[in-house]
């Protein structure tokens, strides 16, 4: 067992007891008994005939030995999960947390991974966490998100933070802080309380939904050799934006890969969350689906800049048909695409004009793909910006 150091000691000494039975209540540890100064938690073992270990938690702080009860404690999680106790004792003082671990299967020592496997998923990760916040503060199920986020989605990636990496294979550690009362006596206070969900754990619940309706939806792919279950699971949280950060995850080599969740104990989540894998066939599935799920459902909120090739109207004034020849701006997607669209008669007019002067017209819109054919709809935004020689 590897004792604390004194700066570690001094950080015992002011860690609170709410702090400290928030991370058991996270680890899976469950109150046994009051002993009067403080309290006795347990953790069982999947072996139910082995005894379980045991910690006691003094209750307040102003006991002589504090420091040393939550010493002993930190010391025997450390021996329980395999680390050093400086890490556990600092995780123990974060503020209220949802966890995400994505668990690598790289080449090599355990601990350690190539670079060229790191890159693509911390990128990934980054992208599955704009995803399922992009879900979570959209008024209805979007199948296949804008490239343009609110604001709110935003500020929630940039508060996302990565923790120290674990042992065993190679272990990225995220996780999401949660509003509410910061530590100590005031935490304790509201404990027993039911807190309404903040936003961040809707995103948290988005996430763990998305990735498992990603995944069966794969399964059911390669079991039927068909695409059509990808469009049953979107209203549950699935998005060709979320199948598109997993198989970002996955590398060139589309390496497996697992998700772990661990949940704030301070807003309970009562049913089950397994580990969700994804590997092989399952990620050229989801890969397909992203494909299948732009062209079917087409994309909200998309920049198109191009030249107009066809004008179609009946009459000299009023609404028409045009067809513009372009590509998507900020969609990661340059190709050149003729794009059909509806126009009112101010729009029509504005895109005549541009015609005759040969001009580029930029517009924004949704974007749907039926085979071939690609449309423009419910477009918001027509400006004209002359061609420099």
């Amino acid at each position: 067992m590897i004792p604390l150091t004194d700066a570690e000691f001094e950080q015992a000494a002011e860690l609170p007891p709410g702090a400290v039975r928030r991370y058991l209540r996270s680890r899976g540890w469950a109150l046994a008994r009051d002993t009067g100064r403080g309290q006795l938690w347990e953790l069982r073992l999947d072996d139910d005939t082995a005894p379980p270990y045991e910690v006691l938690v003094p209750l307040e702080r102003r006991f002589r030995d504090y420091a040393g009860r939550i010493t002993d404690l930190v010391e025997t999680l450390s021996s329980v999960e395999a680390r050093r106790p400086g890490e556990v004792l600092r995780e123990m003082a974060l503020p209220s947390a949802d966890w995400q671990y994505l668990r690598l299967f790289p080449p090599g020592p355990a601990g350690t991974a190539p670079l060229v496997d790191l890159v693509p998923a911390f990128a990934g990760l980054r992208e599955l966490m704009t995803a399922a916040a992009a879900a979570a503060a959209a008024p209805e199920p979007q199948p296949v998100q804008p490239a343009q986020k609110p604001q709110r989605v935003k500020d929630f990636v940039a508060g996302v933070r990565v923790d120290q990496t674990r042992v065993g294979s190679y272990v990225i550690v995220a996780h999401t802080p949660l509003p509410g009362p910061a530590s100590g006596q005031e935490a304790f206070l509201f404990e027993d309380m039911a807190p309404s969900e903040p936003f961040e754990r809707l995103v948290s619940r988005r996430l763990y939904a998305g990735v498992v309706c990603a995944r069966r939806a794969a399964e059911l792919t390669v079991a039927n050799d068909s695409l059509d279950d990808f469009g049953q699971y979107t209203a549950a949280g699935l998005s060709a934006n979320l199948c598109e950060a997993l198989v970002k995850i996955s590398g060139e080599a589309r390496s497996p890969f697992s998700l772990h969740f661990a949940w704030s104990p301070d807003i309970p989540v009562e049913v089950p969350t397994p580990p969700v894998g994804l590997a092989g066939p399952l990620l050229e599935a989801l890969e397909e689906g992203a494909k299948d799920l732009k062209a079917r459902m087409g994309r909200r909120d998309v920049v198109l800049r191009g030249t107009v090739v066809r004008l179609r109207r009946e009459l000299s004034y009023g609404p028409g048909e045009v067809t513009v020849y372009g590509y998507l701006v900020d969609e990661g997607d340059d190709r050149l695409r003729r794009v059909r669209m509806s126009l009112d008669a101010q729009y029509y007019d504005r895109a005549a004009a541009a015609h005759r002067a040969g001009d580029e017209v930029i517009l924004r819109g949704d974007l749907l793909v039926r085979g071939a054919t690609a449309r423009m709809e419910r477009i918001v935004g027509l400006t004209v910006r002359p061609v420099v020689d």
